[in-house]
């Protein structure tokens, strides 16, 4: 092996441990041996992140009637209607705060809720759930090794091509030795980079495997969402109304954010989520506080976040892609940031 190899060798070994190594000390740990769920809220927002919970509150208050639908898109409360938890009140406020009632506003608004983002405050204090943003610098890294070591590659093949071309014998075999180095540096980069976009830990993902075999007999709408996200709602008069909200939170967002700028107030605090590896859907890639990306293994209905659930960037969520369940990195980023200790309340603003 000669020089130019073997310093390619070292360089991408040295960087790849380092890579490895710095991810896997960064991501949350939990000292609890057998990490669980206390309900299903939190199953919720494992699966598909703030949506996810609201999702499966706005389930449960359409079903047994306290929800109506006034129009498409449209919903009225039915008197007397009361919450039975947190989210659920979420819910209720915010429909109370948008008199149009229109459910990819009321959705929005209550994901924003702090009673709502707060279920992420305490799944990253138990270890379960990875804040907003924590995989960013691995992210990059593992992206730009990979894209490096892959560059590399493809000018090394017609350099080659020319030096066997004008008989140099000793070039050949020091362009083939770089083969090797570069492809283990592109694979361990681009697998590096992508479990940095894994919100969900593997404490996390044992806690939703459990809830769901705990949960594998029933087959309730509200159950199913919150296990699986939108992706699991089976219901068609269910479907046709919360689908298109996940899919509207975007312009929620948007017009969250113009009223906000109109009046002079400084809004919710956001998180910039397209490096918060949300992998979730679309539907949900809104710049809020907290974002469950289902691209890990536990939820994941259209990103790679996961397994069942609902996905981030197909519909976050975190995480029922098709059905924009979950909630996602947003493509947008914001300056403002949020801690997401234990206990700790985001102050977002619950408005409409």
């Amino acid at each position: 092996m000669n020089v130019l190899a073997l310093d390619v060798w070292i360089a991408v070994l040295v960087s790849s441990l380092l890579l490895v190594t710095g991810l896997r000390r960064a991501r949350p740990r939990t000292a609890d041996p057998a990490p669980r769920l206390h309900d299903l809220s939190e199953a919720a927002f494992l699966t598909g992140g703030p949506g996810g919970v609201v999702d499966t509150a706005l389930v449960l208050l359409l079903s047994d009637g306290r929800m109506a639908a006034g129009g498409p898109g449209i919903v009225q409360v039915r008197p007397g209607a009361r919450a039975a938890d947190p989210a659920e009140r979420a819910v209720l406020q915010a429909y109370a705060q948008a008199p149009s009632g229109w459910l990819y506003q009321v959705r929005y608004a209550a994901m924003i809720d702090p009673a709502v983002q707060e279920i992420g405050d305490g799944l990253a204090h138990r270890g379960l759930l990875a804040p907003p943003g924590w995989g960013r610098t691995w992210r990059r890294w593992g992206k730009v090794q990979a894209i490096v070591c892959g560059v590399l590659l493809f000018l090394s093949v017609p350099m080659l091509l020319f030096a066997v071309s004008v008989g140099s014998a000793s070039a050949a075999p020091a362009f083939l030795g770089l083969y090797p180095a570069l492809i283990v540096g592109i694979i361990v980069g681009a697998v590096c980079a992508s479990r940095a976009k894994r919100r969900i830990t593997p404490a996390g993902q044992q806690a939703l495997r459990t809830i769901r075999a705990l949960y594998a007999a029933e087959a309730g709408p509200q159950v199913r969402t919150a296990l699986f996200g939108l992706r699991g709602l089976q219901d068609p008069y269910l479907r046709s109304l919360l689908v298109p909200a996940a899919r509207d939170t975007r312009l929620a967002a948007a017009q969250h954010r113009s009223r906000d700028a109109g009046s002079g107030a400084s809004g919710s605090p956001r998180r910039s989520g397209s490096d918060d590896g949300c992998g979730s859907s679309a539907p949900d890639a809104v710049p809020i506080v907290w974002c469950a990306s289902s691209d890990t293994g536990g939820s994941g209905s259209g990103s790679g976040c996961g397994s069942s659930g609902s996905s981030c960037s197909s519909g976050s969520s975190c995480s029922g892609s098709s059905s924009g369940s979950s909630c996602s990195s947003s493509s947008s980023s914001s300056s403002s940031s949020c801690s997401s200790s234990s206990g700790s309340s985001c102050s977002s603003s619950s408005s409409s």
